[in-house]
This record gives structure tokens, sequence and C-alpha cells, in this order.
């Protein structure tokens, strides 16, 4: 069987000082992007649900009249709140030609302890979805949170907690406003 791998198109988004780090577990294949950056797909809810969370506007990081967010509004908004982005894994086959999670193999995981070096002040994880999750604890050696719960981990002398969240994908049965309303667990110290 000739497998199809596919690098990680992104760099790791980490501004400086950033106390979160966001987690999924790899972008949808190119030809489902609105913009080149996390969360690219316009059907999936991730800036719907920080736009509800932040702006009370679950409309907040869209380009009006277009079917894409806005990727310049969507990194400022990331360094201001210290909120890093990236995945957890690096190389995957898509096993089916979709964007599903369950159809993703992972070839290589992320070396999430280099990521964690270079960001002192993190204290939170935050993972989106199901395969995310039991990627990072398996790593971490810690038991999975259930959706909406955390998990503590000792990294190097500091507490970090783990939240499992739900996907922001429209395929998890959840409305972007109950799932903004278990993000916020997370992220209400940034508000």
């Amino acid at each position: 069987m000739n497998e199809n791998i596919e690098n990680h198109p992104f760099a790791p988004f980490v501004p400086e000082g950033a106390k979160v780090l966001m987690l999924g577990t790899f972008p949808p294949a190119e030809h489902r992007w609105c913009m080149p950056f996390y969360y690219p797909n316009f059907q999936n809810d991730m800036w719907r649900i920080m736009g509800i969370i932040f702006f009370n506007d679950k409309e907040h990081f869209i380009v009006k009249g277009e079917k894409r967010f806005d990727q310049h509004r969507i990194e400022a908004f990331l360094r201001e709140k210290g909120i890093a982005m990236y995945d957890t894994a690096t190389r995957i086959v898509r096993t089916k030609n979709t964007a599903s999670d369950k159809d993703l193999k992972i070839i290589e995981e992320t070396d999430i302890e280099a990521i964690l070096d270079g960001m002192p002040q993190c204290n939170v994880i935050i993972t989106a979805g199901q395969l995310a999750t039991t990627t990072l604890c398996r790593r971490f050696y810690v038991r999975e949170p259930k959706v909406g719960d955390c998990a503590v981990v000792e990294y190097k002398e500091r507490k970090i907690r783990i939240y499992r969240m739900p996907s922001s994908s429209r395929a998890y049965p959840m409305k972007p406003e109950r799932k903004a309303e278990q993000y916020m667990k997370a992220l209400s110290a940034l508000k």
C-alpha cells in the first residue's frame, strides 16, 4: 500500500508570553481551507466559539459577506490574549479522503515538550477533540479527562492543566454556544 504522508503545513504559532497552548490533531486537506492558518475550514466552529467567548459575537472573526475568517484579526487576538496554536501530529496519513480524526493515522507526534520549553508561562493546554486528547495524555502519562474537565500534569516543576474540550467540528453534535460554555472553563482567566 502506497501511503500519502502529509507534513504539517503550519509552524507552531507561539506568541511571546503565551499562557495557553491549544492543540488539535492536524489541519484538514488544503482544498478545505478558507485561510492558511489553524482551524481553516469555514465549517469548523473554533473561531465562532472564540467570538462568542471574547466578543459575544459568533461572527466576530468572519469577513463580512464572505465565507472566510479574518486571519489577521485572529492572529492579533491570539497575540493579545497569549494563546498559542499547534497540533498533536506533525505527520499523518489520511486513511480516507476526509478531515475526520477517525480517518487519520498519526505517523509522527508533535514534540509538545519542545513547544512547552519555549512557553515558560504556559500553565494550560486545551485539546480540541478526542484524538488530540488521547495523543497528548498518552504522551504525558495522564488519564484522559472527560469532555469539559481537566487533568493536571507536572512538567519540569510546573503544574499544567490539560483541558479536554469538545471538537470544534460541526460533526460533533453540540451548538457553538454550548461549546463556548465548555471552552470558557479553560479560557476564563484570559477574558
